[in-house]
């Protein structure tokens, strides 16, 4: 097996991803803006998302720096320099998402104005978002060859591994292997995960509560309606919440699901599990190439859409065509890849390492975590689609007014977790039965294989909805806002299915995360003991945590809306002409109370993220802390799930009523009202609290690992000779 070759293919990869999405970001950019209205608005637009963007690098950089230092002195320079590149990788694909999205809405626009076809506006907005989706997953695969060819290849960590020689920090006297340096990456991509994913989440939702509440249920006037002072910042919003946020967000999870097979298959070489030189260089490559495998499978998926002569007026079904094309090829290049890498491996060691199924164990447990990703999309779509009744039925609440209407979204919700559960748990007792533990970390990666479809086809949502507002306050005719409104509505379905895949990639990977953490301080011993008291007392901690983040989360958000609805209730009152059209809003004063109540908000729940498990491990020991992970990924994946499908069915509930499904009702009247509360209820929901619990779970296993060398040793209960 030739190891250059099959990075060097990767690397071929890489560079087809991130030259096609310069490609399409210069011929979107290059394309017509429309009328001087509709530039003065995309400009305003693009300047408070440039604004709001560039402050919060700011001090994510200063935080980022803090951690550098310490993971320098405490655990190794390689972490810290492979620290640095995760988070400037990450950082730049959330900054490239967000330029194109502010340069691609008003296009969408004006292609809906000139042509009047919704094919080929489909066709920009996607454009727009296949730039995110191949940068998200092209930066995070050019991050994971570095580290590898650097740190693994050159650096001979790899090496290491395989003769014994596990070096060691210069100040600290302690271990320090391959799987740290990885650790240090994936924790880079995730602290800025989590900043642009909480920070935009906070910007977007306070905008838009602000608009909704006092706009469409005080005022009466239409969504995203020039006269409404918080339009353009629930515009910039999308584009740093939903966008910037977004691929950050999966650009995380992607590192996070590849890493850690990588981090799993030094674990179990450096603890016995199997002693074959040959075979750890298989299996920490193989995610790799499967990955890289899985990028050129996007390409080919994204190209369907760009270059079919005539799209379809069904755009659900055009961009699930191009997801399931980048699915399909993936599982066909990862049954030959699999047996190409596996085939000649001695018999004895498959079964070793819990391969069942010889060569194409690796390839059917990937497979597992894509059936998996697909059957979470489907259920996800059933219950977020006003195409069936789980949504219709909200709607008809509606009628009955917002209590009802608040109630039926719940219970959506809470229902609509039971399903994806389940199908999660099936898919990790199937990959752990055909390859082990090394297969649930396949899962993981398979599941995300083909990211840069689903982020193209997520970024193309936020794109469109930002069209309709362009469309609303340039006061252009009804039929540009219907074109946006079809692709908007299609756009909440596919990011409930996109958060699916987020959430169902964070499981997998967790688990295999806890497994790495426990081989770190426990040696060959993996049992974790659950009723052992401290232990028990780490997974109820742990368990409560993703209920204080999310109650932090909407507590930020609710004090940000606060401030902008007394804002706008101000404008609304003062200015003279305001309601009558006769004179524009102060749309800078609104962006500035998103912006500054975002970058307030937000660091006080990132922060706590690295912490506590920081706190926890060093006052309580390792124990303490494996229960904290097991309880905090256990109730995250539940509420995610909740947060996602309740606050898409909530959205798309107010746009069937506003489609006219609900039959007598429409735009402004009451049952519409109690579904533009609904809808709020939801807002802070799907965008701020579901996206972010993926992170809070990685984040918090990648923090634990890393740090668990010096807790492990190091904690205050040992001090005090406390046991139980």
């Amino acid at each position: 097996m030739n190891t250059n070759l099959l990075l060097i293919i990767v690397g071929v990869a890489v560079i087809l991803a991130v030259s096609y999405a310069v490609f399409n970001y210069f011929c979107v950019k290059k394309m017509e803006e429309g009328t001087e209205r509709m530039g003065e608005i995309a400009g305003a637009i693009r300047i408070g998302a440039n604004a709001f963007i560039r402050y919060e690098y700011k001090l994510v950089s200063i935080i980022g720096a803090v951690i550098a230092v310490v993971v320098f002195i405490v655990i190794s320079w390689q972490a810290a320099i492979a620290f640095v590149i995760g988070a400037v990788l990450s950082a730049a694909a959330g900054w490239v998402g967000m330029k194109i999205a502010t340069y691609a809405n008003v296009r969408v626009t004006n292609k809906a104005r000139e042509s009047g076809d919704l094919g080929k506006t489909l066709k920009v907005a996607f454009k727009g978002g296949s730039v995110m989706g191949l940068c998200v997953a092209g930066f995070a695969l050019l991050g994971v060859i570095i580290v590898y060819c650097v740190f693994g290849l050159a650096a001979g960590q790899i090496n290491d591994i395989a003769t014994d020689a596990i070096g060691k920090n210069f100040i600290t006297g302690l271990e320090s292997s391959f799987t740290m340096t990885l650790s240090g990456y994936a924790l880079g991509c995730s602290i800025i995960a989590m900043f642009n994913r909480v920070g935009g989440g906070i910007y977007t939702k306070a905008a838009d509560m602000g608009a909704d509440l006092v706009g469409k249920t005080e005022a009466h006037i239409p969504e995203d309606d020039p006269r409404n002072p918080a339009t353009i910042a629930d515009n910039v919003g999308d584009n740093v919440g939903d966008v910037a946020g977004l691929g950050s967000d999966l650009l995380e999870s992607y590192v996070g699901a590849i890493l850690s097979a990588v981090m799993l298959a030094c674990e179990l070489f450096m603890h016995n599990v199997y002693a074959d030189n040959a075979m750890l260089n298989r299996m920490l490559l193989f995610p790799v190439i499967f990955a890289g495998c899985g990028l050129v499978s996007c390409i080919i998926g994204i190209s369907y859409i760009m270059i079919k002569p005539r799209l379809s007026k069904n755009v659900h079904m055009e961009l699930n065509i191009a997801t399931w094309i980048s699915a399909a090829v993936t599982i066909g290049a990862g049954v030959v890849l699999s047996y190409f890498m596996f085939r000649d491996v001695d018999k004895d060691i498959l079964p070793a390492v819990g391969f069942k199924v010889g060569a194409f164990s690796p390839w059917l447990a990937a497979v597992c975590g894509i059936a998996a990703g697909i059957l979470i999309g489907i259920i996800s779509e059933y219950y977020t689609s006003y195409d069936y009744k789980p949504t219709k039925k909200i709607s008809q609440a509606s009628k009955e007014g917002p209590a009802l209407t608040v109630t039926q979204g719940l219970a959506n919700g809470m229902i609509s977790c039971m399903l994806p559960v389940v199908v999660l748990a099936v898919a990790i007792f199937g990959s752990y039965a055909i390859a082990g533990m090394y297969g649930i970390a396949c899962a993981a990666f398979g599941m995300l294989s083909f990211v840069a479809a689903t982020v193209s086809v997520d970024t193309y949502g936020p794109i469109s909805d930002n069209a309709g507002g362009i469309a609303e306050m340039s006061g252009l005719e009804h039929g540009v806002r219907e074109i946006t409104d079809k692709l908007d509505s299609v756009g909440n379905t596919t990011a409930a299915i996109g958060k699916g895949f987020a959430i169902g990639s964070a499981a997998f990977a967790a688990l295999s995360l806890m497994t790495s953490y426990l081989y770190a301080f426990s040696g060959e011993n993996l049992l974790l003991d659950l009723i052992d008291p401290l232990t028990l007392c780490g997974a109820l901690c742990g368990a409560a945590l993703p209920f204080l983040f999310s109650g932090m989360l909407i507590e930020a958000v609710a004090k940000a809306a606060r401030k902008m609805v007394e804002e706008v209730r101000r404008q609304f009152r003062e200015i003279k002409g305001l309601l009558e059209g006769e004179t524009l809003p102060d749309y800078k004063t609104c962006i500035e109370i998103s912006s500054q109540g975002a970058l307030k908000e937000m660091r006080l729940p990132c922060i706590m993220c690295i912490l506590v498990p920081l706190v926890s491990g060093f006052i309580f020991g390792p124990m303490f802390v494996a229960g904290l992970l097991i309880g905090a990924t256990i109730t995250a994946i539940m509420l995610a799930l909740f947060c996602g499908n309740a606050g898409g069915a909530w959205d798309n509930a107010k746009k069937y009523i506003e489609a006219g499904g609900v039959e007598g009702e429409s735009k402004g009247s009451a049952a519409h009202d109690a579904s533009v509360v609904g809808d709020t209820v939801g807002d802070p929901l799907k965008d701020t609290v579901g996206p972010s619990l993926d992170i809070l779970i990685k984040i918090m296993s990648t923090v634990s690992l890393v740090a668990v060398v010096v807790f492990s040793q190091y904690n205050l209960f040992d001090v005090l000779h406390i046991n139980f």
